[in-house]
Order: structure tokens, then C-alpha cells, then sequence
């Protein structure tokens, strides 16, 4: 089997949702061959050497347990936690991918984003992914004092909060262009992303063939949830308290 989650937003913020993913990977996630993680595992990630930090500790030292039971385990990076590095892999077991990441089964043929690159409708978001996926920027930010990568960390968050107040639906949903185009681009792959928190299976005319396209739900402090493909279909499965090993 493999599972897919994405949006966990983990953080000392989210006790309950940090509790949830941590019983996952001790208990349901060792009975898949793989785990994808698809983005955003953590609320931010301010460099790898912020590894130590008791509470990324913790969550690093059960994905270790983890990998080293037998699940292979691989992520991408979000728009929380683009700052993961070979020092979180090193220390996690955890494979980072590129996005997209194209996942071929002998039984069928996926491709794996966290979707952010499609909002393109967002454009304000759009410039805020620019300016932190480039890679200047990102060393001239790792160069800086743990403390005021905190710091700036916080202030982030603070805006993006501050950005979606009172808003009904604060994620914009992929370019219905764009996805078209990555969709063939990618030979009408099942598309599986996250990002959007908008849980939902799609189904696009592209070219005149039918492509899936399913969208992970994000983690709360009392509810997860993951994708199953279990060699035949796709199938949603939540994740709670009472469903522990």
C-alpha cells in the first residue's frame, strides 16, 4: 500500500495534530510500503540546523522510527517548510523530491505536487513563492542567527493569519488552464496534490481523456486524514484519536 497526507502544519502550536501524526507513524503508517508527505509537514522550518529544537526533534526522531521499520518515506517541500535539507534527511531517513514528483506503480501512474505552483491566479501569493523559493534569497536567510530566523518565522505566520481573516475560503484553487496543461504534460498522470485545503476529488477532460485529480485534506487538532492506494483504487481514510494501534 502506499499513503499520501500533506498540509500537517505541525507545530508546538498544534499539540493535538503533532499527537495524531506522531500515533500514525507508529501505528497504521508501518503498514505501507510508502509514504508521501506532499508539503507543509511542518508550520515552518527555519534550516536544519533548528533540528535539535526539542519539539522538531521529536517529530524527526518518529520519522526515523519509522523509516527504519521498513516504510519508505519521502516529502516535498511546501510552502511552509521549503527550508527542509540533507540535514532533516540525514537525520529523519526521510527523501526529499522534487516537485512534481512523477510515482509509477506497476499497476498505475501518479503524479505528486503540493499545487502551490498553480495557483496562479493568487498573485500576491504567487510573489511570495518567488522571492522564497529563490536560492539567494534562501542562503542570504540561512546566514542569519537561529533567533532571527525565529523571529522572521513568527512574522510570517502573523501576516499570512492576518491575510486570511474573515475570509470564507482563503486558499485559491489551481488555474484550471494551468492544470490542464500539467496534466498533459505529465501524459494525464492521476494528479495528487495538497496546498489548497480543499479535500475533493476532480475529474478534468483533457485532450478528450478523463484525468483524476485529488486534493489532500489538511491535519486539525482532532482529525487527519490520508489517501490510500491500495494496487486497485484510491480511497480516503481518516485519522483520529480513537483509531490508534
Amino acid at each position: 500500500m502506499i499513503f499520501f497526507v500533506s498540509d500537517l502544519h505541525l507545530s508546538p502550536r498544534s499539540p493535538g495534530a503533532t499527537r495524531l501524526f506522531l500515533q500514525f507513524l507508529g501505528g497504521r503508517a508501518r503498514q505501507a510500503d510508502e509514504l508521501f508527505i506532499l508539503g507543509d509537514l511542518f508550520e515552518a522550518w527555519i534550516g536544519d540546523d533548528d533540528c535539535d529544537a526539542p519539539f522538531n526533534a521529536e517529530v524527526v526522531a518518529a520519522l526515523r522510527l519509522a523509516s527504519e521499520s521498513g516504510v519508505k518515506i519521502s516529502a516535498m517541500h511546501g510552502n511552509r517548510d521549503f527550508l527542509l535539507g540533507s540535514g532533516f534527511t540525514t537525520a529523519s531517513g526521510v527523501k526529499l523530491l522534487n516537485d512534481p514528483y512523477v510515482l509509477s506503480t506497476a499497476e498505475w501512474q501518479f503524479v505528486l505536487s503540493h499545487g502551490d505552483a498553480l495557483c496562479l491566479d493568487d498573485t500576491a501569493y504567487m510573489t511570495f513563492r518567488n522571492q522564497v523559493r529563490n536560492p539567494a534569497w534562501q542562503a542570504a536567510l540561512l546566514a542569519k542567527p537561529l533567533a532571527e530566523r525565529r523571529a522572521i518565522a513568527a512574522h510570517m505566520r502573523e501576516v499570512s493569519e492576518s491575510s486570511q481573516r474573515g475570509k470564507e475560503n482563503p486558499y485559491t484553487d489551481l488555474q484550471a488552464a494551468a492544470t490542464d496543461d500539467f496534466l498533459r504534460e505529465h501524459g494525464y498522470a492521476t494528479f495528487i496534490h495538497g496546498h489548497t485545503h480543499q479535500p475533493a476529488k476532480h475529474d478534468h477532460i483533457v485532450d478528450g481523456i478523463h484525468v483524476e485529480r485529488w486534493v489532500l485534506a489538511d491535519w486539525h487538532e482532532d482529525r487527519g486524514e490520508c489517501l490510500v492506494w491500495d494496487g486497485e483504487a484510491l480511497s480516503r481514510e481518516a485519522i483520529t484519536h480513537e483509531n490508534r494501534p
